[in-house]
């Protein structure tokens, strides 16, 4: 199930997004430290698309229903407001909150016109414009490509050819190595996206995701669940992660039956 390493990623994630240590160990820092962690807007507007889909509800109607249940797991001030707010118009954002919430689609979508055209409806609700839809769609599409088998380098190729180098600062063409050094935190779809991807592709399990993850001055909840379904498809699991566990323990009753469906 992609949306389980999507939530997954973005809890463990959530250790780092504020406050990570530079001299951070992230080769050998247990997954699970003292620090405060557990899911965030990241899994909470997953799960709700995932409940309009099945349920057949409407999409905006079931996140602001399930949204509102969580006003402090960490919106961005402006998506609050379209939360909370009376009206939910589209605001031609391009975060990457339109690629963190897409997981289920590339999980869900069998025929890929249909997953495509999906993800982006979910992204332009609120995210239209071009590279908040954009990271979506290539979120979703990463997924659906490890569902149906495609190789790590197809996967490599096709986010290349959305980000390529002379384009974009965090391109996946460029390694980790290269990317360290210079990475500073970005929200943007094309600022996380592309790197996301890049710690999957760098990975050999889905623990070594989550460290290349780590390895990074990041959005790390939202980059965990931006490629956490990717890794979870592509290695068929969470190798000696207890990731049940670890749901159990973080997610309340509510979002764990959604997780469920």
């Amino acid at each position: 199930m992609a949306i389980k390493g999507a939530v997954l990623g973005d809890i463990l994630g959530s250790q780092y997004e504020y406050r990570r240590p530079k001299n951070l160990d992230w080769k050998n820092v247990p997954l699970i430290s003292n620090r405060r962690m557990g899911f965030t807007d990241d899994t909470v507007m997953t799960l709700a698309v995932k409940k309009a889909i099945i349920e057949e509800k409407d999409l905006v109607e079931t996140m602001v229903e399930i949204g509102r249940k969580y006003p402090n797991c960490g919106y961005g001030g402006t998506f609050y407001s379209w939360i909370n707010g009376p009206v939910h118009k589209p605001y031609n954002s391009w975060g990457n909150g339109s690629a963190m919430r897409t997981a289920y689609i590339g999980e869900a979508f069998d025929d890929y016109d249909e997953m495509q055209n999906m993800a982006a409806e979910v992204a332009a609700v609120s995210h239209n414009h071009p590279e908040g839809i954009k990271g979506a769609v290539v979120t979703s599409t990463c997924i659906w490509m490890a569902k149906h088998g495609k190789s790590k380098q197809e996967i490599y190729d096709y986010v290349l050819e959305e980000y390529p180098v002379c384009d974009y600062e965090y391109s996946i063409g460029y390694s980790l190595d290269e990317i360290r050094p210079r990475y500073e935190w970005d929200v943007s779809c094309q600022g996380s996206v592309p790197t996301a991807m890049r710690c999957f592709y760098e990975s050999t399990d889905y623990e070594s995701f989550i460290r290349n993850v780590f390895s990074l001055p990041c959005d790390s909840d939202t980059f965990g669940a931006i490629s956490g379904g990717v890794a979870e498809e592509y290695y068929h699991g969470f190798g000696d992660l207890d990731a049940d566990g670890i749901l159990e323990q973080y997610l309340d009753e509510e979002l764990m039956a959604v997780l469920r469906l």
